[in-house]
Order: structure tokens, then C-alpha cells, then sequence
């Protein structure tokens, strides 16, 4: 095996833009030779891959999974929403879900799981996938939910297809109750999650985080209301408005604008004759978080006749 130095690893990296890893791979198997091993990562699809990696990738497809009382979301990126329409990579997005809940895997083990019915991993047939359509891709995130007994339900908004989205939500209830009235139930609450960008169940699951920075402007507002001696009181009831606008239990109920969630839930309870809890949920939305490109074309032709 030839001794593979980190400055050969460097150059190969500058020439083909393909990862660490696999120039180490490339110039292991081309017994050290840069100009075979990128001529070796073209044909893996890798150096092409790389090629693209810098790109913005922040369009393609939710994927929501569920299996009895686990679930799980995944966040697969693309760089246009054409790419959704795409056979192939719905397919993809569709196994890779399964196979993050089945194995209850974060996106680093998800990478290096074994894609079904492949010799591969998940990460080398995404790999292959971004050389067949030809955008950059990426694994972004996934989220499980669960519980011991009870139901996960689903719903994906903007839907393809019945796990496939722009939105996908998975909504953990613990209850013994009757299984069927339990993900009718879920569903509307995912679907009013979807709606209402829930931060949280409960006030006591809020990021204190988040909490302290909205205390901090909620108090600023109120020393500058000149209400010296009612700050406190105004503070406190600033921070109980947040709460009903971003704790799923303390929010009102989207479908009729009068119920509170916590007070839905013990209504439902009643009639199923079981109690039942929010465990947990998981939202993601396509592409949040992610700063989009934005190309001002006569900027750039002007820049280019320069």
C-alpha cells in the first residue's frame, strides 16, 4: 500500500474539491498518484459531487416515517424545487427515513449506514445521486419522536406524496387509549403545529434560552413604558402572552380559534375515557434556517463585461 502523505491529500483536495476521506481512498487505490486519483474520483462521481458541494442547496423534500410507536423526520436539500419532482430522488429521500428510524440513527450514523439493497452507504448513494441529476445535495437533519404506549402521527403539508413534503410534523402521544381516535387526534394537532410554529409542549420544555432573551426585551419595554412601580407586573404579563403564542399546550387551537390545546386535550381524553399527553413533537419545514442565494443577473453580467 502506498504511504500516503497529508500534502498529497491537500493538492488532491484543491484539484478535485472531493472530501478528505475519500482523497485518502483515491490515492490509496492509485498507489499515490494525484493525476490517477482524480481521474478515480471522477469515475466514483465523487470529485463531481465536491464540485458542487458549495452550491446552496435549500429546496427538495420533508420525509416523515412511522413505525408503531416511533417516528422520525428528515431533512434531504437540493438546490431547486424541480429536484422534488424527481423519481429518483423522492425513492431516496423515501428509504433514507426508514432507515434513520428503523436503526433510531442521528444524521453523522445515518451517513455511513448502509443503504438498502446496496453495498454502499446512505452518503455514497446520495453521492451517486447528485452525479445522475446533477445539483448538490445534502443530508440536513432528522428528528425522531416516541413513546411507550400510544401512537406517533404524521402529517406532511405541501404534500407529493403521504410522507413526502415541504412540511413534515410527528406529534408523540402517550395514551392507552383507542388507537385509531389517538391519530385522528394527532393528526390535528400536527396539523395545528404546522400552522402555529409551536416552539415547545409545555412552558417547562422551552428553551430557557430562549425565555431569558425575551424577558430581557419584554423588561426593556416595560422601564421604557414609565410604569416605574408596575414593571414587574407588566413583565409578567408579557412573558404569559408569549407563552400562548409559542407553547403548544398554552396556544389556542387553530381549527376553532377558541380552545385552548391543553383544555382540547382533556376534552379528548374524556370522551376516549383515557388520559392523554403530548409527549413530544418534531416539525421541520423545508429549507428554514437556510440563507438562500439571491443573483442579481444585470449586476453580474455587468461585473462580467468589466
Amino acid at each position: 500500500m502506498a504511504n500516503v502523505t497529508a500534502e498529497q491529500v491537500k493538492t488532491l483536495r484543491e484539484r478535485s474539491g472531493a472530501g478528505m476521506m475519500d482523497c485518502k481512498k483515491a490515492l490509496v487505490a492509485c498507489e499515490g498518484n494525484v493525476e490517477e486519483a482524480v481521474d478515480w474520483l471522477r469515475k466514483k462521481g465523487l470529485a463531481a459531487a465536491a464540485n458542487k458541494s458549495g452550491r446552496v442547496a435549500a429546496e427538495g423534500l420533508v420525509g416523515v416515517y412511522v413505525n408503531g410507536t416511533h417516528g422520525t423526520v428528515l431533512e434531504v436539500n437540493a438546490e431547486t424545487d424541480f429536484v422534488s419532482r424527481n423519481e429518483l430522488f423522492q425513492k431516496f429521500v423515501s428509504e433514507a427515513v426508514e432507515v434513520a428510524c428503523n436503526g433510531n440513527l442521528c444524521i453523522d450514523s445515518l451517513k455511513t449506514a448502509k443503504y438498502p439493497g446496496k453495498d454502499h452507504a446512505v452518503s455514497e448513494e446520495l453521492t451517486n445521486l447528485i452525479a445522475v441529476i446533477g445539483e448538490n445535495m445534502q443530508l440536513r437533519r432528522v428528528g425522531h419522536v416516541s413513546v411507550s404506549s400510544g401512537v406517533v402521527a404524521s402529517y406532511v403539508h405541501n404534500k407529493i406524496s403521504p410522507t413526502l413534503g415541504k412540511i413534515g410534523i410527528l406529534v408523540a402521544l402517550e395514551s392507552t387509549g383507542d388507537k385509531e381516535k389517538l391519530n385522528e387526534f394527532g393528526k390535528q394537532i400536527a396539523m395545528h403545529i404546522t400552522a402555529a410554529h409551536s416552539l415547545s409542549v409545555s412552558v417547562n420544555d422551552l428553551d430557557p434560552a430562549t425565555i431569558e432573551r425575551e424577558r430581557a426585551v419584554v423588561t426593556e419595554q416595560a422601564q421604557n413604558s414609565g410604569k416605574k412601580g408596575f414593571i414587574d407586573k407588566i413583565v409578567e404579563g408579557r412573558l404569559r402572552k408569549f407563552y400562548e403564542e409559542v407553547v403548544l399546550l398554552e396556544q389556542v387551537f387553530v381549527m376553532d380559534g377558541e380552545t385552548r390545546i391543553k383544555d382540547l386535550v382533556a376534552k379528548v381524553s374524556a370522551e376516549i375515557g383515557a388520559p392523554i399527553e403530548i409527549k413530544e413533537f418534531a416539525r421541520f419545514a423545508l429549507g428554514e434556517g437556510i440563507e438562500k442565494q439571491t443573483v442579481d443577473f444585470a449586476a453580474e453580467v455587468a461585473a462580467q463585461l468589466k
